[in-house]
């Protein structure tokens, strides 16, 4: 099982920027004939929800639309580290951010599709 660690989480003030990192110990990437990490998010009293994830093997990418123009995610491969850049945040961007990393060959950004997961990062957007 890889394990993975968030970080970059904090305060900023609404039209800011954070990017988060999502280290992977264990196994290069590269290593595994399917590997996605997918970025998600659970705000109090509410669901997890699907932020974006990126196939590491190939680039692909998928955002949930609530993000779509605001966030970037990319990996370095070298360094087994993926990243969600977000700018332009909003207070409803607040919530706990976690990574998660999915070997299927074909995932969809839900929670079930993924089985290994960070401890999460906090994010708090003030207006």
């Amino acid at each position: 099982e890889v394990q993975l660690v968030e970080s970059g989480g904090g305060l900023v003030q609404a039209g800011g920027s954070l990017r988060l990192s999502c280290a992977a110990s264990g196994r290069t990437f590269d290593t595994y004939d399917a590997f996605t990490i997918g970025w998600f998010r659970q705000a109090p009293g509410k669901e997890r929800e699907g932020v974006s994830l990126i196939a590491v093997s190939n680039g692909a990418t998928h955002y949930a639309d609530a993000v779509k123009g605001r966030f970037t995610i990319s990996s370095d491969n070298a360094k087994n580290t993926v990243y969600l850049q977000m700018n332009n945040l909003k207070p409803e961007d607040t919530a706990v951010y976690y990574c998660a990393a999915s070997m299927l060959r074909f995932v969809i950004l839900e929670p079930s599709d993924f089985d290994s997961w960070g401890q999460g990062t906090q994010v708090t957007v003030s207006s």
